[in-house]
């Protein structure tokens, strides 16, 4: 069936380079020893005919389609490619059609597969239980957060890394070498092809279109460094504001601010500003970083932090995301404590458990001369009346031991915290013996 335009042919169209050049094999494959060591279960699984369902997550252009298609035709097995950006449960449920009317399972390779809604996602399920369909699913997003647990408990999660320099030179050296079949006269310096496989950021199928377009610019020329520059610009950074390297940059920022680097701080401050990301966001994630990571080591810290995202909404950008690089620099060379954050945590964990617990009688409000004849609020001890402002009562629950939550560290204002917490301590001690 001719799905194209009318009056054109097969032969007519042109097959892209990095189509024709698509490993057959595992041993073809490149930068994926995880899945073609032939001691790993995915290889073997190869060899041994066996397709299994799985879900490919990794950046662009890393091999997922090319996984996919060998292990079907190692499996023997019909090859059913559908892309969730424009597929829905219609598409599916015609490749569950055919797949039924030849009495075949079928590998349906799902691109984009985050992109399928729960309910889309539910439709795959009975097909996966049946033995309708092998499911191959590929992915930029973290599959925990966009599939839903029906679907991953079906599934192998195979991590795929960006492709190293070095193996995307391989790639485009093989490319050369097609191109040169054709037009012999097509050369480029070794130096301007490590720039090439550079530039392209990891990606195999950006580095072979880029090699493609760099032919059909000059197929009898011999290219040099300065002309591959001029003739193609570098890959954009890659950043979506929604997606994993929006959460593994702010993951670096903040690790970098609890590691006390300041310098890798605004780095990734700066990725991030220039990727695109809103400076509101960014604020309100170093005022998080301030409580948990700072805490009371230094109660500046929150305040500088808040400074800096009133100052944003005040100037605006540019100029209002000096603030943030201040606070920034400032985060990470403070002083370090999460005690107060696992305080919180510890704290909330202990009040889900004793929330059967009663106030003790005494630290019960008595607004009304009711509440009083019952007792709330006898044997309080006011601590203004006693001369250092401490008292010798309790005020957890009466059947519950008093628990240490708040362990401040001795850097920072929190050795002060700590020297005053054992004071008081040591002072209701001597109290409650008195």
């Amino acid at each position: 069936m001719n799905m194209g335009l009318p009056g054109l042919q097969l032969s007519d169209v042109q097959v892209p380079l990095a189509h024709r050049l698509r490993p057959s094999s595992l041993q073809e494959v490149q930068g994926q020893l995880a899945c073609t060591e032939p001691s790993g279960w995915f290889a073997q699984s190869v060899a041994e005919g066996r397709a299994i369902s799985c879900i490919f997550w990794g950046p662009p252009g890393v091999g997922k389609t090319t996984l996919a298609r060998i292990m079907a035709e190692h499996a023997n097995m019909p090859f059913a490619q559908l892309s969730a950006v424009s597929a829905g449960k219609k598409e599916v449920q015609a490749v569950v059609a055919q797949a039924k009317q030849t009495g075949r399972t079928y590998l349906l390779f799902l691109d984009e597969i985050h992109r399928f809604n729960k309910a889309q996602q539910d439709v795959l399920l009975p097909y996966l239980e049946d033995g309708t369909l092998i499911l191959v699913g590929a992915t930029t997003e973290n599959p925990s957060f966009t599939l839903n647990n029906a679907l991953l408990s079906r599934c192998r999660v195979i991590v795929l890394k960006a492709l190293s320099c070095e193996a995307v030179a391989r790639i485009l050296s093989h490319g050369m070498t097609a191109l040169q079949d054709t037009s012999p006269k097509f050369v480029m310096d070794e130096d301007a092809l490590l720039w090439l496989a550079q530039a392209a950021d990891g990606d195999a199928r950006y580095a072979l279109n880029a090699l493609e377009a760099i032919y059909d610019a000059g197929k009898d020329k011999h290219w040099m460094l300065a002309d591959v520059e001029k003739q193609w610009q570098r890959k954009q950074a890659k950043y979506d504001r929604d997606g994993d390297s929006h959460y593994d940059l702010i993951s670096a920022l903040h690790k970098s601010i609890r590691s006390s680097d300041a310098d890798a701080a605004v780095y990734w401050l700066a990725r991030m500003l220039e990727g695109g990301e809103e400076p509101l966001y960014l604020a309100r994630r170093l005022i998080r970083m301030a409580t948990e990571d700072i805490g009371l080591a230094d109660p500046k810290a929150l305040t500088l932090a808040l400074d800096a995202q009133r100052m944003y909404e005040i100037v605006g950008s540019p100029e209002g995301e000096q603030g943030l690089f201040e606070v920034t620099i400032y985060l990470a060379l403070a002083p370090k404590s999460n005690a107060a954050y696992m305080a919180e945590k510890a704290a909330r964990r202990l009040a889900k458990e004793t929330q059967h617990l009663d106030v003790p009688t005494h630290l019960k409000n008595a607004p009304t001369k009711l509440m009083k004849k019952i007792g709330h609020g006898e044997g309080y001890q006011y601590a203004h009346y006693e001369s250092d402002a401490v008292v010798s009562q309790k005020h957890f629950p009466d059947t519950m031991d008093e628990v240490c939550l708040f362990e401040p560290v001795a850097r920072g204002f929190e050795k002060t915290l700590a020297e005053r917490k054992a004071w008081l301590q040591a002072r209701r001690d001597e109290k409650r013996k008195g």
